[in-house]
C-alpha cells in the first residue's frame, strides 16, 4: 500500500510504470526547439475541424490513440482515463474521449492537470482498482484566448509578461509493475495565493505554489535539487522561473542548476514572439510525453521531479476583482539505471 512520507508526500509501494506515451502539437509548437520530439503535428490549427474547441478535442483523441498504440494495447484494454483541460466543463476532454467507450474521470487543475491526472491514476492502480490507465490533458491557443482573454479577431496587444498558450496534448499509459520509467512518489499541492491579479502574468501567479510544493517535498523526503537529474516545472515562463528561484532560495534551496521549465523549452522566445514563454495544460503534458520520456529511454535521465503548475483563473472571478491562486502537483519519476 502507498505510504505517506512527511506531511504531504506519498510513496507508492507498487511501482506504477509508463508503458506508452503520445504527444501531438500545432504548427507553432512543431516549429519550436522540440519540434522533432513530438509524434504528430498539423499545419492547420483546426486539425480539420470546424472550430478551435473541436480541434482541441481532436488533439486529445490523437494523443491517447498514439499512447495506447505505442503501449501495444487497444483502447478497450484501458480501465480508466483521467483527463482534463482548460475549457469550461472540460469540453475538450469530454468530446475528445466520448468515442472511447471507457470510464473517464474528469479533472480540473488548470495547467497542473497533467501531473494531477498522473497522481490520481497512480493511486487507482496502486489500489488494484484498475490494471491500466491513461493520463491525458490538452490546451489550444485559440480556444484559451477566446475563453480567458479576447477573441483573436480583436487583435489585442499582449504584454511582455504574457505567455503563449500551447496548442498541444500529451498522454501517458500507466500500469502496475511494468515499464522502464515509473512513478515512485507524488506530492499533491495546496492552493497558494499571493494576490496576483494580472491575468497576463500567469508566471507570477503560479511560482509561489511551485515553490511551496517543491519545498514541502524536499522537506518530506530529506532531498535537495542536487539529488535529481532535473526538476521540471510546467509553464512558469521566464517571469515565473526567475521568481521561483528567489522563493526557493529563501527556504535554503538552490534550484537554478537543476531546473528546466516546459514553457521555456517549448518555444524559441527570440524567434517565435511568445513573450515570457509557453503555457497551458498541453505544454507540460506534451513535453513530458516526448522530450522527457525520450531522455529516460536514452539513459540521459534516471531521476526526475516533474511539477505541473496551474493558475486557477476564471473569467468570472477576474471580473469580480478576485486574485489568481496557484496550485502545483509533483510526481517523482525514476528510470532503470
Amino acid at each position: 500500500m502507498a505510504k505517506r512520507i512527511g506531511k504531504r508526500t506519498v510513496r507508492l509501494e507498487q511501482k506504477i510504470g509508463v508503458i506508452g506515451y503520445g504527444a501531438v502539437v500545432g504548427k507553432k509548437e512543431h516549429e519550436g526547439p522540440l519540434g522533432q520530439e513530438f509524434d504528430a503535428f498539423s499545419d492547420d490549427n483546426r486539425f480539420g475541424e470546424v472550430s478551435y474547441e473541436k480541434a482541441e478535442s481532436r488533439l486529445q483523441t490523437l494523443s491517447v490513440d498514439t499512447a495506447v498504440s505505442k503501449a501495444g494495447l487497444e483502447i478497450g484494454d484501458i480501465d480508466c482515463i483521467f483527463a482534463g483541460d482548460l475549457l469550461n466543463q472540460c469540453i475538450g476532454s469530454t468530446f475528445g474521449l466520448r468515442s472511447t467507450e471507457r470510464p473517464v474521470v474528469g479533472l480540473y487543475g488548470a495547467c497542473s492537470t497533467m501531473t494531477l491526472s498522473l497522481c490520481m491514476a497512480a493511486t487507482m492502480l496502486e489500489s488494484g482498482a484498475a490494471k491500466t490507465a491513461v493520463a491525458v490533458t490538452s490546451s489550444h491557443f485559440c480556444s484559451a484566448e477566446r475563453q480567458y482573454r479576447f477573441p483573436l479577431e480583436y487583435g489585442n496587444q499582449r504584454t511582455p509578461t504574457a505567455q503563449w498558450t500551447t496548442t498541444a496534448s500529451g498522454a501517458l499509459v500507466l500500469t502496475q509493475g511494468v515499464g522502464s520509467v515509473y512513478i515512485d512518489e507524488y506530492c499533491i499541492g495546496q492552493i497558494v495565493d499571493l494576490g496576483v491579479t494580472d491575468q497576463n502574468n500567469m508566471g507570477a501567479a503560479m511560482a509561489p505554489s511551485a515553490a511551496d510544493t517543491l519545498c514541502h517535498y524536499f522537506e518530506d523526503t530529506g532531498t535537495t535539487p542536487e539529488d535529481f537529474d532535473l526538476v521540471f516545472t510546467g509553464d512558469l515562463g521566464q517571469v515565473g522561473t526567475d521568481l521561483l528561484y528567489d522563493l526557493v532560495a529563501e527556504q535554503g534551496y538552490a534550484l537554478r542548476c537543476r531546473h528546466s521549465d516546459c514553457g521555456l523549452l517549448m518555444f524559441d522566445r527570440e524567434k517565435q514572439d511568445v513573450h515570457a514563454g509557453g503555457s497551458g495544460c498541453g505544454c507540460s503534458a506534451a513535453v513530458l510525453a516526448s522530450y522527457v520520456m525520450h531522455r529516460f529511454e536514452d539513459g540521459t535521465f534516471h531521476d526526475v521531479l516533474f511539477c505541473s503548475t496551474g493558475a486557477l483563473l476564471s473569467p468570472t472571478s477576474v471580473m469580480q476583482g478576485e486574485s489568481i491562486p496557484g496550485v502545483t502537483h509533483l510526481v517523482h519519476l525514476k528510470g532503470k539505471k
